[in-house]
């Protein structure tokens, strides 16, 4: 398994609230990746983020290596680290009035043995990606995405609607989060791209997959992704961790 992860602030942005975290666990042979897209004023949106990343992948590597059966509940052990990482977010928010109103998305890909499970609160995206094809295996706890499920409008009017960034899930806001897991199939050559809106609202899903065309390997993926979004002009915070099988 090969993997790689780039963060940029963007070309607009002061600060770069977004984290992310891969950790590889050769002698169980997973990969570990999480990424998180902040929000609530510059001090709080970069502390939720990254605090959100360190906790879920910190409880959920731990879990793994403790696992003494030889097929874990990988699903729980995901549920459970996004919840130890939703409290500790959510404490700070309640007893810290610098903190007050924080929270994070929070989107998590683990490969373990030949399984894949993909863990998501908010709107940032897990894609899986062929030759032929992109699918967006998450779906986003969004304002529009709900109104796109209602038939109110179309997916390509949702990416310029003007209350596109709406997030009806995210970490820390409230005491209890529920989160979506999926588990896609993933041949050999095949990779899943995380990203946040950063760089969503950049390219459309066509432009990252005629990328994928032409830089096959993850980290000429990685950084052909991240010129294009800076050279179009980078409004937000743009993250991207790439895992090919």
């Amino acid at each position: 398994m090969n993997s790689f992860g780039i963060t940029d602030r963007g070309a607009v942005r002061r600060d770069n609230q977004d984290s992310f975290l891969i950790e590889r666990l050769d002698e169980r042979s997973c990969v570990i990746a999480v990424l998180c897209d902040g929000m609530g004023g510059e001090k709080a949106g970069n502390i939720a983020s990254d605090l959100a990343a360190k906790t879920y992948a910190g409880e959920l590597r731990q879990s793994i290596l403790e696992a003494r059966k030889r097929r874990p509940d990988i699903k729980a052990m995901m549920e459970a680290a996004c919840e130890s990482a939703n409290r500790m977010i959510y404490s700070y928010s309640c007893f810290d009035t610098d903190y007050t109103g924080m929270g994070t998305t929070l989107v998590s890909a683990v490969i373990y043995g030949e399984s894949v499970y993909v863990l998501n609160v908010g709107d940032s995206r897990c894609y899986k990606l062929t030759r032929r094809r992109i699918q967006q295996v998450t779906r986003d706890h969004s304002l529009v995405q709900d109104m796109v499920d209602r038939g109110e409008i179309s997916p390509e009017q949702a990416r310029t609607h003007p209350r596109r960034n709406v997030i009806t899930r995210a970490l820390g806001v409230n005491e209890l989060v529920p989160c979506d897991i999926f588990t896609p199939r993933l041949q050999r050559g095949e990779l899943l791209l995380l990203c946040s809106d950063g760089l969503t609202n950049m390219l459309a899903d066509e432009e990252i997959l005629a990328l994928y065309r032409r830089n096959t390997d993850p980290l000429s993926l990685g950084r052909a992704l991240m010129a294009e979004a800076l050279r179009r002009g980078a409004r937000d915070n743009v993250t991207i961790v790439i895992i090919s099988k």
